[in-house]
């Protein structure tokens, strides 16, 4: 028998990438650097927004800088461990309250009197995340022990027994009142209007909010940091080892009670963190803050994010955290609302970015079950030699030989004559 190649095969269609890989090295290089130049122009962004959006932009904007970093651990707990939990609000109050407690100082009498350790506020801050993470160490045997539907109806009863606490405990907590939250310092720089009084940067007047605001970027940009490197590191494998199979794990050595415990007091570190940077928000912290819907507000970023993706869980929390205040801003210009205060028969905007919640959900389920963060991996990208790489499947390419019936790289198959 003898093999001749079809006389259709051109060799103008024979394109290959170059044997040295420059192509695919400087599509790599092209990629990194938009992507490194896309990064630094939000960086950027952030940055000057103190400069140009009102108070109302900014507070929300730290709102959901809180939920970014609370996100991120209960993702690092649900999304990477698959653990889940429904006390993620408890130890958010743990941080909003250790915090308010080490940093104000002892006031009142008799039966309003409350109490403080009167710290320095960045070192109260610091304690009250270590805190939070104390009180998930104290549950962390039962988290080790216990999964799935079990371990959320026992972080469950945390919210209930924190709602309890917080009402009774009136000389810490203030009981149903709440407690003013003393300012954050640094070093003598306090991030209140006052102390120093009047500054402003460029003719803009720095008051507690625009403050704030740097400081919840470093505070989310620490978050994130540290999650990466967990999640790429060792530990991340292992952490992802106990949710695909715990009986690989167990085989490749992974002890698994102490993988569970030790992402559920990352977890709770990351709540406390959180509440800490909300009480500063809020200024003064009320129970009513820390109850079950919000931890299903959690539950919903990181679904909706998308589980097991750090940026995924951010971009849920700024979705879910954004969406009542801005329904409450906008209340008036949208049909079906009614505006707080007022007596309209319409949906209250709460009601209503909870609708948006569960509809979001619905269809990240159904449709996107990887959330946001698996709908962008799933966006193909461009090489250096013009086809198109899947970032889910690196090695699967995309070429003009993909829609050539005829073969691979422009040539027919070889015909086979007797």
């Amino acid at each position: 028998m003898s093999d001749t190649l079809s006389p259709d095969a051109s060799p103008a269609t024979t394109a290959a990438t170059p044997p040295d890989g420059s192509g695919g090295a400087s599509g790599r290089r092209s990629g990194t650097a938009s992507r490194a130049g896309t990064a630094a122009a939000g960086v950027l962004l952030l940055l000057a927004l103190p400069f140009y959006v009102s108070s109302f932009w900014l507070q929300t904007g730290l709102f959901a800088m809180a939920a970014i970093v609370g996100a991120i651990g209960l993702n690092l707990l649900s999304g990477t461990t698959g653990q889940l939990s429904l006390g993620h609000a408890f130890f958010l109050a743990v941080g909003a309250y250790g915090y308010v407690w080490l940093a104000g100082d002892p006031s009142g009498t008799g039966s309003a009197q409350l109490y403080g350790l009167g710290l320095p506020p960045l070192l109260a801050f610091v304690l009250a995340i270590l805190l939070a993470g104390a009180a998930g160490g104290l549950f962390s045997p039962i988290s080790g022990r216990l999964r799935g539907m079990y371990l959320g109806i026992a972080t469950l009863a945390l919210v209930f027994l924190g709602h309890h606490i917080m009402l009774n405990a009136r000389d810490i907590t203030g009981g149903f009142n709440g407690r003013s939250v003393p300012a954050l310092e640094i070093f003598g720089f306090s991030f209140s209007d006052t102390s120093p009084d009047g500054l402003a940067v460029l003719g803009v007047p720095f008051g507690g909010l625009e403050r704030l605001w740097y400081f919840g970027l470093v505070l989310v940009a620490v978050a994130w940091l540290a999650a990466r490197n967990l999640l790429r590191g060792r530990p991340g494998r292992a952490l992802a080892a106990v949710r695909d199979s715990e009986v690989a794990a167990a085989v490749m050595g992974v002890p698994l009670s102490r993988y569970r415990a030790s992402a559920f007091i990352v977890s709770s570190m990351y709540a406390g963190a959180a509440g800490a940077l909300l009480a500063l928000v809020f200024k003064r912290v009320v129970p009513d803050h820390f109850g079950l819907l919000l931890s299903i507000d959690y539950l919903a970023m990181i679904v909706i994010g998308g589980l097991g993706s750090v940026g995924g869980a951010a971009a849920g929390a700024v979705f879910v955290a954004l969406m009542p205040h801005l329904l409450t801003k906008y209340a008036d210009h949208l049909p079906l609302l009614s505006a707080p205060g007022t007596t309209g028969s319409g949906v209250t905007p709460g009601d209503a970015a909870r609708y948006l919640y569960g509809a979001a959900i619905v269809l990240v389920l159904v449709f996107a079950p990887g959330g946001l963060a698996g709908l962008a991996q799933k966006r193909p990208r461009r090489t250096g030699d013009g086809t198109r790489r899947n970032r889910r499947f690196p090695f699967r390419t995309r070429t003009t030989s993909d829609s050539n019936p005829q073969g691979v790289e422009g040539t027919t198959p070889k015909e086979h004559t007797p």
